[in-house]
């Protein structure tokens, strides 16, 4: 686990529960992509609320059928890693927010098998 220790990159992108690719959810599709690539780990988190690329707020409302919420996916890996992942995957997003920022990674355990 030291190889995933000390300075590292966090990429976030910020895209839509609805946004899709290849008949999968975008957010499905980049977090298999990235382990397929071997990398460290992806979270995905929903948002309450948010304002998107057209100003539009999205936000839960219990008498709609369909929601558009805000998701984010946070990667973080070595910067080199994480640009070729984005390379190699960003034609897949089609409207979003990318975003990268420095990290350190002071602890990074698992139960043992």
């Amino acid at each position: 686990m030291k190889r995933y220790l000390g300075r590292k990159k966090v990429l976030r992108i910020y895209i839509d529960n609805s946004d899709m690719f290849e008949g999968k959810a975008l957010w499905q599709y980049l977090v298999h992509q990235a382990k397929a690539e071997g990398l460290a780990g992806a979270t995905v988190f929903k948002g309450v609320a948010g304002i998107g690329a057209h100003s539009q707020l999205h936000t839960f409302e219990i008498w709609t059928l369909s929601q558009t919420l805000p998701v984010v996916i946070e990667i973080i890996e070595e910067e080199e890693k994480l640009r070729t992942f984005l390379e190699h995957y960003d034609a897949a997003i089609e409207e979003g927010l990318i975003t990268l920022h420095d990290a350190e990674v002071l602890r990074y355990k698992k139960r043992p098998s």
